[in-house]
């Protein structure tokens, strides 16, 4: 019987705040899955020093779960067996996406638990009939699994917008241990981090930045709110990021950095990491299409993987989703005006040594 809490160390290093990367779909020509290239791309994750992986989520595509595909279990057992292979002697968080109605979600909670992932990414997509009251009904049905790791999706691919009492009531359900917030909007954000702190939850959750749009400020800033006569606070303490599927060195470095310089408290620091901020937003908009609806997400994170030699190429399940006109160009901009943000050496480096392969 596994157990729907999270382990202790587990725990801290939720709180701790670190890095998780959400895992692509490794796919050949022929659109059929790559095992060596999807169990290389875990490998990958774990050598850059993240602390986790969230598998089955948006970046692993959603159709994955279509009855023609049916590969929603497989990917989250492949990644499993390779972090259980690595014998790392460090935690190492497990989270699984999970999406749909009630019993869809139920039933991927139960999947996941079965090889032994801590905690439940639950998207809030696809549900725009549903009242708030029905979708926290859901919530507690999931957390009555597995630990649940909140997940505010931005509407434009599919979330929707909640309210600040949503998220109050969200923010008390017992097994809520983290809320990734994706609404790529600074009053959406806002209402969820004002909810929780003025939660009693409030030190039990963890606060994970999804805002691909503004990473470094969301990690640097402090939230303050007056409740009941008493100031709390509450910071973002890691990502859990599209993002942060490439160039995945380089964000462990750079979560690394900011909680370095929030505790060094240097004026010119946060000045620089502020400047950087714009950088990995230019860099983001080339990879995620915002330009064009972020039609060409998914496709962006796959070109920069293909063309560090991780992923044969960019291949999706849905033969329509390709790059938009332009957007290979915005990446070779990207790629050549921000060198410090690549980790190119470093996965050559993994590639010629085949760390990444059997």
């Amino acid at each position: 019987m596994k157990s729907n809490t999270l382990k202790p160390e587990i725990k801290a290093l939720l709180h701790e705040g670190t890095v998780i990367p959400a895992h692509p779909l490794a796919l050949n020509a022929a659109r059929q899955l790559d095992e060596q290239r999807q169990r290389g791309l875990t490998r990958y994750y774990m050598a850059a020093g993240a602390g986790g992986v969230a598998v089955g989520v948006h970046s692993t595509q959603f159709e994955i779960r279509n009855p023609e595909v049916n590969l929603y279990e497989t990917v989250l057992k492949l990644a499993a067996e390779e972090i259980e292979e690595a014998q790392l002697t460090r935690p190492f968080i497990k989270v699984a996406g999970i999406v749909g109605p009630t019993a869809q979600a139920t039933e991927e909670a139960e999947i996941a638990l079965k090889y032994g992932y801590d905690l439940g990414l639950l998207s809030m997509g696809g549900l725009q009939s549903w009242t708030e009251d029905e979708i926290l009904d859901r919530v507690k049905a999931v957390a009555d699994i597995i630990p649940v790791f909140g997940f505010y999706l931005q509407p434009s691919v599919g979330g929707r917008i909640f309210t600040y009492d949503f998220w109050f009531k969200f923010a008390q359900i017992p097994n809520v241990q983290a809320i990734k917030v994706a609404a790529f909007n600074r009053y959406q954000t806002l209402d969820v981090v004002r909810a929780v702190c003025a939660s009693p939850r409030r030190d039990e959750i963890a606060l994970y930045t999804g805002n691909d749009d503004n990473i470094i400020a969301d990690l640097l800033t402090t939230y303050r709110f007056e409740v009941d006569g008493i100031v709390r606070q509450k910071e973002f303490v890691g990502g859990l990021l599209g993002h942060w599927a490439v160039w995945t060195k380089k964000a462990v470095e750079l979560l690394a950095e900011v909680k370095s310089m929030k505790q060094v408290g240097n004026a010119f620091g946060f000045s620089e990491l502020l400047t950087r901020n714009i950088e990995v937003t230019d860099m983001n908009a080339a990879i995620f299409d915002p330009a064009h609806g972020f039609h060409g997400c998914i496709p962006g994170i796959h070109e920069v993987l293909r063309r560090q030699g991780l992923l044969e190429g960019r291949w999706c399940l849905n033969p329509e989703e390709e790059l938009s006109p332009g957007q290979m160009e915005e990446i070779d901009r990207v790629c050549a005006a921000y060198p410090h943000l690549v980790d190119d050496a470093f996965v050559r480096d993994l590639l010629e040594r085949e760390m990444l392969t059997k």
